[in-house]
């Protein structure tokens, strides 16, 4: 297993998991590329910057800028660590784009993932971690200041989280239980992990 995702709605602690699980395969001796979507590139950085901190913007829109970063993140990042053999931990990856735009914008599923597979040229994650947190305790942890996509309000973001739960079992996604300590949790990020390396 080389291409681990950890995602989830707003609020679950996937940054420092992510974190957490890189770390530890760099303690065992595993090479790791820790990367992030959207942003993992220098011209993703500004994609990111234009999709989480610009203007409003129509879900087309959206999704096409979330589409180039990826296809940019592929092409210069992920493709080639995983050609050196390095395992890739990425914060986000198509999952999300399905969650938020197919079905929390309301594009559809199939439609979104289809153009999802166009952008990565089919890679695809060897494993999917969902991060699933109770609504509530979610939105509480998100920070105050917060992007655009982290406004969208407690609708949206309940639709997130529950698009997650109701996808995962259907693609394959492992659901991780994010509550508790982050040490809790990452011992149970590593339950899932471990057995897959």
């Amino acid at each position: 297993m080389t291409f681990i995702v950890v995602e989830g709605g707003e609020g679950v602690g996937k940054s420092t998991q992510v974190e957490r699980l890189a770390s530890r395969l760099r303690s065992l001796g595993r090479s790791v590329d820790r990367t992030r979507e959207p942003g993992g590139t220098p011209a993703g950085a500004e994609l990111r910057e234009r999709l989480l901190h610009g203007g409003e913007v129509d879900a087309e829109t959206e999704l096409g800028w979330f589409l180039e970063d990826r296809r940019i993140h592929v092409d210069e990042r992920i493709r080639p660590s995983l050609g050196k053999g390095m395992i890739v931990v990425c914060d986000r990856f198509s999952p999300s784009t399905i969650v938020y735009q197919g079905v929390a914008r309301g594009m559809g599923v199939d439609y979104v993932e289809s153009r999802c597979l166009e952008a990565t040229k089919e890679i695809v994650p060897d494993v999917v971690l969902v991060l699933d947190l109770a609504d509530d305790i979610a939105e509480a942890r998100v920070a105050p200041s917060r992007d655009r996509l982290e406004r969208e309000g407690g609708a949206f973001h309940a639709v997130v989280r529950q698009a997650f739960r109701d996808l995962a079992p259907g693609r394959g996604w492992v659901l991780v239980d994010a509550s508790g300590t982050p040490k809790e949790v990452a011992a149970r990020v590593w339950a899932v992990v471990a057995p897959l390396l």
